[in-house]
């Protein structure tokens, strides 16, 4: 608003004024050193002035609430002019005092908009600091006095940040324009310092068009629940926009009552519909229906803890304890009724209390062109009425059960997967679970003994029963007799907790140590293993995620089985898993490929139980959502479809003319990508079924759709940014550093696909991809930027040329994401090869069936490995003696030497007869 140079009264004691470059801003008053500087020697908030005025001889004074700044222009008419918009502004931030900044808040409400503050040492300052992390900036102050009045040192904006760990205590922030070298107190305080500037950068980099847009609704620029200014999140189903507090506690409620979204970060699911959704919705609104009835005393605000926002949000949301009921509540056949007359109007309000009273989304309309109300809202153009379905056709509101508070002991059981649940009172005593008719009856409907319990599981109702309802936690158990009771509550938390108290009491004293983990299904099954193949002995299973844990009869807890590195799965006898006998099927399941590798044989006794099993083992270890840790995954780390793809281009595809710049078929990409997201390891691509430029296609859109990406959302601006550096030792360091910083499955991925890339531009000469045209054609497929941003090329362009620098740190590297020079070596001699076979091959003098087989002499080690081409005729013997004459091995009088093959896990071995062919 208005800069210039002022004099500014001195420190205390001194008489001379000291001169300083002053800015005003529509937040802050700031003054510096000189007009270059871009970090200021003091900030003064505009909402803490109370009062300018002038005091002769040129000069004018500032008065906040605790302080008073003087200052003196060249001549009275600056000197008016400061003091009249100096005025101005003070008086239009008092007028609007409801639109507040971060660090304008004076006393206790400003501590609450902070996301990390305390002291830390600085650089260049003799007393610690007070230093604030609020949002996208970082704040200075000289002590937490300073804090609370809001007048500070200067502040540093975040999108133009790095953090760096220099040493146990210490780390700096380093930006264009200067370095601050911050030091902690301890260790663990400077890990919390150096997380929360890490999510300050992430903040500041996120786009905040969409919440702009939202924000421009006068009511959604405060929190719907607690009322805090400037919220960036949001319940996309329940059309609130919300604080990062409340966000918090609203994931607690689950997605079936609340989607919670960001404004700024979750781009791909604000589209137009819903931005305009937003806006015509409004968080009055929505607060006219859902805080229709909140008493003063219940209310929350942006200051209120943890504990209070939870117990507010469950009764507002959950338990619908402060809407305005509709007029049909409880009558659902006049619901649904309603629900489809108000879809095909633009009346967003009706349908919001329709739904939320208990109308199905999905009720039968009565009209067969248009069976559901999203069909007819679709009929009737109403695009904002079907947005709003859309988002509420998986939540837990709908059904007529809705609006019944269950008791702490009641559950909704049904028998053999009923299509309806019975309501039923359960009690836990004694080693019995009985089910009642209802809580005053003393006679049970029946009862299930915990030493005729099998196992137990968590369950998604509609994914695996194909049931309709509230019920947001389901669990199974399972019987001896076969038999299979489902139960249901309106919270998984509840449902958890049942299934706990229930394990407790059937689960063998052996295994008491699997209670301790969040498991989803739980119980015993037979199985063979290791070395005791000739009977099958009794095991408990626990499943977590992706992980298999085993404890045997004995007590002894297995290593748990990462079912995501299976090298195989498959069923023995019928290939269905279908039963042969009363005694089950066995099922083969390789276990973590970390190890040596071993074979586990699961014996299942009854057949529901089992399928079970066989079900939750087959999604277990099948990849599960679009990001790479939830990918099937190789002994390396690396997803097994991206090993799949570099391993058939290298094979097949390393001298094929613009490899990755020529697009496969559209068609055949989306198919094969389908097929190997669906099972990787079913997957065998060969060369004559599989084009080299679809599969090439295939891998490049795996990157492009990855979700959060290859380098993250978190770490993405940091490795652009570093391309900027000119001293190409500092940004192959800034390389390595975020290198390692990224998720282990990253990390060996991205190792993977730059080695893979580093041997593409090794055959340039053939199929004319050097590293700048694997960088253009890959640069913006692992940043996902569409081309956008030209330092995305120029990152995957430094990996290549610097592969051996970034993933080397050490001569001989201790990480496995690392290379060393033996591996350097074995990946020159496997080109080196490859190269011979394709010369072979074009010249028409290599045999068919000739293969390049690596041998390794008398133990597997790099040093001991030998690349032969192993012919269809060649013997044992002939192969022995290739070998000894390569390494210069002199065969002595009583020496025997024989050759034998070993499985690729190193189970089993076998000696080859030396007359034996080797193929």
């Amino acid at each position: 608003i208005r800069e210039g140079w002022l004099d500014k009264n001195p420190p205390q004691g001194s008489y001379i004024y000291q001169k300083r470059w002053v800015k005003l801003d529509t937040d802050y008053l700031r003054y510096f050193d000189s007009e270059k500087d871009t970090y200021s020697k003091r900030l003064i908030p505009v909402s803490s002035i109370s009062r300018v005025s002038s005091v002769g001889d040129q000069k004018f004074e500032v008065v906040t609430n605790n302080r008073n700044f003087v200052f003196r222009a060249e001549n009275d008419a600056d000197r008016n002019e400061w003091i009249r918009t100096l005025q101005q502004i003070a008086e239009e931030r008092k007028s609007k005092t409801a639109v507040r900044t971060s660090m304008s808040l004076a006393t206790d409400s400003a501590t609450e908009l902070a996301d990390k503050s305390g002291f830390l040492e600085l650089r260049g300052f003799k007393h610690k600091l007070f230093v604030v992390v609020a949002g996208d900036k970082v704040f200075l102050y000289k002590n937490a006095e300073d804090y609370q009045l809001g007048i500070g040192i200067t502040y540093i904006e975040m999108n133009v940040g790095n953090v760096k760990e220099v040493d146990r205590r210490g780390f700096d922030l380093t930006t264009p324009y200067r370095i601050f070298s911050f030091s902690a107190d301890s260790e663990q305080e400077k890990e919390e310092w150096v997380e929360a500037m890490q999510q300050s950068i992430t903040e500041a980099l996120s786009n905040s068009e969409v919440a702009e847009r939202i924000w421009a609704v006068e009511s959604n620029r405060f929190c719907a629940d607690c009322g805090s200014p400037k919220p960036d999140w949001a319940s996309i189903n329940l059309c609130v926009v919300i604080c990062k507090r409340c966000a918090g506690e609203h994931r607690g409620l689950g997605p079936g009552i609340t989607k919670v979204r960001s404004l700024k970060m979750d781009r791909k699911v604000w589209t137009e519909e819903l931005i305009e959704l937003f806006q015509r919705f409004g968080n009055i609104m929505a607060n006219q229906f859902w805080a229709a009835n909140v008493p003063p005393s219940e209310a929350i605000s942006p200051t209120s803890g943890s504990q209070e926002r939870r117990r507010f949000l469950v009764a507002k949301y959950r338990e619908g304890k402060y809407r305005h009921y509709h007029p049909l509540f409880g009558n659902q056949e006049e619901l649904d009724r309603a629900l489809c007359a108000a879809v095909t109007t633009s009346d967003l309000a009706e349908t919001q209390a329709l739904l939320f009273c208990g109308a199905s989304v999905t009720c039968d309309t009565g009209d067969p062109q248009c069976p559901t109300p999203l069909a007819l809202a679709e009929r009737s153009g109403q695009r904002l009425q079907m947005e709003f379905l859309l988002h509420n056709k998986t939540s837990g509101w709908f059904g007529g059960c809705h609006g019944v508070v269950q008791s702490s002991g009641r559950l909704l059981s049904a028998l053999l997967c009923c299509a309806e649940f019975s309501r039923r009172w359960c009690t836990l005593q004694d080693g019995v679970l009985s089910y009642y008719e209802n809580d005053r009856n003393t006679v049970p409907n029946g009862e299930i003994r915990v030493e005729e319990i099998v196992c137990l599981s968590l369950c998604s109702c509609m994914a695996w029963h194909g049931c309709s309802g509230p019920h947001q936690g389901t669990f199974e158990v399972y019987t001896e007799a076969d038999r299979l009771y489902l139960f249901g509550l309106e919270s998984p938390a509840s449902a958890r907790e049942w299934l706990k108290s229930i394990a407790k009491s059937f689960v063998h004293p052996c295994a008491e140590e699997l209670l301790a983990l969040d498991f989803e299904r739980l119980g015993r099954l037979h199985y063979k293993g290791g070395l005791t193949l000739e009977r099958a002995q009794e095991g408990w299973f626990a499943l977590v995620g992706s992980t298999l844990h085993v404890c045997s009869e004995d007590g002894r807890r297995q290593e748990p089985l990462q079912l995501r590195k299976l090298q195989e799965l498959c069923p023995q006898g019928q290939p269905s898993w279908g039963l042969q006998t009363c005694s089950g099927v066995w099922g083969e399941l390789p276990a973590e490929p970390r190890r040596a590798g071993r074979t586990l044989y699961i014996q299942g006794e009854r057949k529901l139980d089992f399928l079970g099993w066989v079900h939750a083992i087959q999604k277990a270890a099948s990849s599960s959502g679009d990001t790479l840790s939830e990918q099937q995954l190789t002994e390396s780390d690396v997803p097994l479809l991206v090993d799949r793809c570099i391993d058939y281009i290298t094979q097949c595809g390393l001298t094929s003319e613009g490899i990755y710049r020529k697009s496969g078929q559209n068609s055949k990409t989306t198919s094969l990508l389908e097929v190997l997201q669906r099972d990787a390891r079913c997957v065998c691509l060969k060369e004559g079924e599989h084009q080299v430029d679809d599969v090439a296609n295939t891998l490049k859109r795996f990157f492009r759709d990855l979700g959060d990406g290859l380098f993250t959302r978190r770490w993405a601006p940091n490795w652009l940014w570093a391309t900027v550096l000119e001293d190409e030792g500092a940004k192959v360091d800034e390389y390595r550093r975020l290198l390692a910083a990224l998720p282990p499955v990253n990390r060996a991925t991205l190792k993977a696909l730059i080695n893979h890339l580093f041997r593409v531009q090794c055959f340039s000469g053939e199929n004319q991809m050097n590293t700048h045209n694997l960088a253009i054609v890959f640069g913006p497929t692992l940043f996902q930027t569409d081309g956008k941003d030209y330092k995305a090329g120029r990152v995957v362009e430094d990996l290549i040329s610097h592969y051996v620098e970034i993933f080397n740190v050490a001569l001989m590297a201790s990480l496995p994401w690392q290379v060393n020079d033996q591996e350097m070596k074995k990946q020159q001699d496997e080109i080196t090869a490859i190269m011979k076979m394709r010369e072979a091959s074009s010249s028409g003098t290599q045999q068919a069936g000739d293969f390049i087989c690596t041998v390794y002499l008398e133990e597997k080690k790099t040093e001991t490995e030998q690349h032969v081409k192993v012919s269809a005729t060649m013997t044992a013997e002939e192969l022995t003696f290739e070998i000894l004459d390569r390494r210069k091995i002199v065969m002595k009088e009583k020496d025997y030497w024989s050759c034998f093959e070993v499985n690729e896990r190193e189970e089993a071995e076998r000696p080859l007869h030396y007359s034996e062919k080797v193929l």
